[in-house]
């Protein structure tokens, strides 16, 4: 079998739940505490074994590309000020992984966003992981990880679920099957943002997949969807009635950087894990809280 040895962060969205903030900046490059959110996201892939990446952007999504390149200026005034640490760190983004950069012309949805990825990925299978999303697992192995190793058992395409309150999974694709244990289940059906009356579960699409490359076959006959949209779910779901799929349950958290709260929620926590401003950060929140 081969390895998943690619990866490709859709990155071109708009942004709209964000605005104003997003109207001139990635939303991808909202940080958490010091960081932006894709490096994070590129972290994890590499945290995973894969270091062959391919970001697809869009009309001002510049600044991705930008933090992820070498700025001498910046590391030469950092190290003139004595500032060697700070310098060594600013210097590492750029060798993090091999990153390559194409563009979705129009925003046409998830799945054209993916079918921008077919040169680069080929015949290989790949990971797919949004670039505004982060996903923290109790065991402490990155989730793409995780998919790689059920992909690596079963040989076919995987997606991370995670359970959402019954109202609001007209926001998301779901998914439904039958449970194998561990958290593995083999799905028997994929919607994309169905009516809560209408879905089959209440597990939704957790921003992470490894998919082999047969799904450009299917992205290429998925019709068009809500606001002229092509939806990586319907691809899936048209896959799916040809071979086995299977979904991995989150066992952690997702936090979902589009969205105001978890934002927040995220800067809160990862802020917490910083021994410099841990004690003082919760002092804070106690005081602030009482």
């Amino acid at each position: 079998m081969q390895k998943v040895k690619k990866a490709v962060i859709p990155a071109a969205g708009f942004g709209t739940r964000f605005l104003p903030a997003t109207k001139s900046q990635p939303k991808e490059m909202l940080p958490i505490v010091d960081t932006p959110v894709i490096q994070y996201v590129v972290q994890e892939a590499v945290d995973s074994g894969i270091t062959d990446i391919l970001m697809v952007i869009g009309r001002g999504k510049r600044a991705i590309e930008e933090h992820f390149d070498r700025n001498f200026d910046l590391e030469q005034r950092l190290e003139d000020k004595g500032k060697h640490e700070l310098c060594a760190r600013v210097k590492s983004i750029a060798s993090m992984a091999d990153i390559h950069f194409v563009w979705q012309k129009e925003q046409r949805g998830l799945g054209d966003a993916v079918r921008c990825a077919r040169s680069h990925v080929g015949n290989e299978p790949f990971a797919v992981l949004l670039g505004d999303t982060l996903a923290r697992t109790a065991a402490g192995t990155p989730l793409t990880a995780q998919l790689v190793s059920v992909f690596e058992r079963f040989g076919e395409g995987v997606v991370a679920l995670e359970e959402v309150a019954h109202e609001q999974v007209s926001r998301y694709g779901i998914a439904a099957g039958r449970d194998l244990g561990d958290g593995v289940m083999l799905l028997s059906d994929l919607v994309e943002k169905p009516a809560p009356e209408e879905a089959p579960t209440n597990l939704s699409i957790a921003s992470r997949y490894v998919l082999k490359p047969g799904i450009f076959d299917y992205l290429d006959i998925t019709e068009e969807g809500t606001g002229g949209e092509v939806q990586l779910t319907d691809a899936m779901r048209l896959m799916l009635n040809d071979r086995a799929f299977y979904g991995l349950v989150l066992d952690g958290r997702r936090y979902d950087i589009g969205n105001k709260l978890d934002f927040i929620k995220a800067n809160v926590l990862f802020g917490l894990q910083r021994p410099e401003m841990k004690e003082e950060l919760l002092a804070w929140l106690a005081e602030t809280i009482t």
